[in-house]
């Protein structure tokens, strides 16, 4: 099931769409760096490419991790 998440990213409120599976990877993965996840989020929005959202975004970072740190 997607659902709508949002975060406080620079001090901006933003939302964005994520499966479940994905929001709760992206919540692993936070705690496996040690950050908030608040955190990673916001370091996931400054790297995505300007003509990417940042629901997609996401998608793609939980992918390339996962892909990175071998399948569980």
């Amino acid at each position: 099931m997607i659902r709508k998440h949002s975060a406080t990213l620079h001090g901006h409120r933003t939302s964005f769409t994520l499966e479940e599976p994905f929001w709760i990877e992206l919540k692993s993965i936070a705690a496996a760096r040690e950050m908030a996840l608040a955190q990673l989020i916001a370091e996931i929005d400054d790297s995505r490419p300007a003509d990417s959202n940042l629901s997609s975004a996401l998608r793609v970072y939980v992918l390339d991790w996962i892909k990175s740190n071998g399948s569980r």
